[in-house]
């Protein structure tokens, strides 16, 4: 099913030549769920094309670059020291009133284990997809979907002042938050503003924060709807960040003020400088009921896949990239139908993550609801269990023991 590439005389709305390629797959974004796509459609023999819309992947970064060991096996890494900054034990959860319970790295979700340097990481997994055979293009901007018949069939694209007609069998939508080509496309990707963490970061410099562990401070005085984070990168420096909720942010919670504010009051952070910000806007929402369309499929925060409770979004990205590579590699291979393949990726991320998924969408929702005095029984409740034998059942136990209104809340999930 490999294609050849051919430059055609195309000429839309009076501009230059328009140049035609052909693909099995295009790509559009170059984060960690597009270029694992990438990376395991073109093992398995499609040829593909991967577009990213900045002059290099993984720049800016937008994230808290904490991630679990256990993206080694998903996605089959190297850990590598060019993009492994730290290595951590394990997580902190501190409650408004200072009590707090760790969790083991191997219990403490996606975001706990490595802190990456998102960048490097980024463009260690678009090098890996051009291993495989993928191309690249950067700085190139896909403008429009092609649809033809009821079905997608490519983009348009504009790269380096020229125009560019991409047709492909399966086009794929890994372009992020704004998922500007799944809402194009016709997938039901819009969020209420309780769907919506508005983020922070800063990388600060003088830190004395412990390097052993992540840090995550919740409740409404520290973070409404969200958390604190402090990501340490090594001895002295550290990624401090904060994700609000847009429903308290438009009500004039800006993650800024609470940030600053956070900062100064810790004796860990006073003097630190910082020498880097960056922010943006993360989905907290369930993914919709279908994530593709007759030639079409998203991946990644563009097909809502962020976890809900914690906001990190790498690992399922990377995961669910690799689940549709495989099946456009078998499309490619003459296995598969496009929309066998389609079918199989839709069968096959629901059932590695939208249970998960949908556990942490109804315990954020339930943890918008707590008071901060509310929290602080949670906390304590769930740092009296010893760590080895925590487990869901464990903690309603132990919350009905402290504060049975407080368990009523969560008993129709854990």
């Amino acid at each position: 099913m490999r294609k050849g590439v051919s430059r055609g005389g195309h000429n839309h709305g009076g501009g230059g030549e328009v140049k035609t390629l052909k693909y099995d797959v295009v790509v559009v974004g170059g984060g960690p769920a597009g270029s694992s796509v990438a990376r395991y459609a073109a093992r398995g023999g499609a040829k593909v094309l991967m577009l990213e819309k900045r002059q290099e992947v993984g720049s800016p970064v937008r994230c808290g670059e904490g991630v679990s060991k256990k993206i080694l096996q998903k996605i089959e890494l190297e850990p590598l020291e060019s993009w492994i900054a730290n290595e951590v034990a394990g997580a902190k959860i501190i409650s408004p009133s200072g009590s707090q319970f760790e969790l083991s790295e191997d219990l403490a979700g996606n975001e706990t284990g490595y802190i990456i340097r998102r960048d490097i990481f980024d463009k260690h997994l678009a090098k890996l997809a051009a291993v495989e055979g993928a191309d690249i293009m950067v700085k190139t901007t896909a403008t429009s979907l092609i649809k033809e018949d009821g079905k997608i069939k490519g983009v348009l694209a504009r790269h380096l002042g020229e125009e560019y007609r991409i047709e492909a069998t399966v086009t794929v939508a890994a372009d992020g938050f704004e998922a500007r080509l799944s809402r194009e496309a016709g997938l039901k990707t819009s969020l209420k503003l309780r769907d919506v963490d508005i983020c922070i970061q800063y990388e600060m410099v003088g830190v004395k924060a412990d390097p052993l562990y992540t840090e995550f401070y919740v409740g409404q005085g520290y973070a409404p709807g969200g958390y604190v984070w402090i990501f340490p990168k090594s001895e002295r420096v550290a990624n401090v960040g904060i994700g609000v909720n847009l429903m308290f942010s438009e009500r004039g919670a800006t993650p800024r003020r609470y940030l600053e504010k956070f900062i100064a009051s810790r004796e860990d952070l006073k003097g630190a400088k910082i020498v880097e910000i960056n922010g943006g806007a993360v989905s907290v929402s369930m993914p919709p009921e279908s994530v593709t369309l007759p030639g079409f499929a998203a991946v990644g925060d563009s097909a809502r896949m962020i976890d809900p409770l914690t906001g990190g979004g790498v690992v399922n990205g990377a995961v669910a990239g690799r689940v549709l590579g495989e099946a456009l590699g078998r499309m490619a291979q003459g296995k598969l139908s496009p929309e066998e393949a389609l079918a199989e990726y839709e069968k096959g991320w629901r059932k590695k993550m939208e249970v998960r998924l949908a556990r942490n969408y109804l315990a954020k929702e339930k943890l918008l609801e707590l008071t901060d005095e509310e929290m602080n029984d949670l906390i304590e409740a769930v740092g009296s269990i010893k760590l080895e034998g925590l487990s869901t059942a464990a903690i309603l136990k132990a919350v009905k023991e402290a504060k049975p209104s407080l368990a009523e809340k969560f008993s129709d999930f854990l």
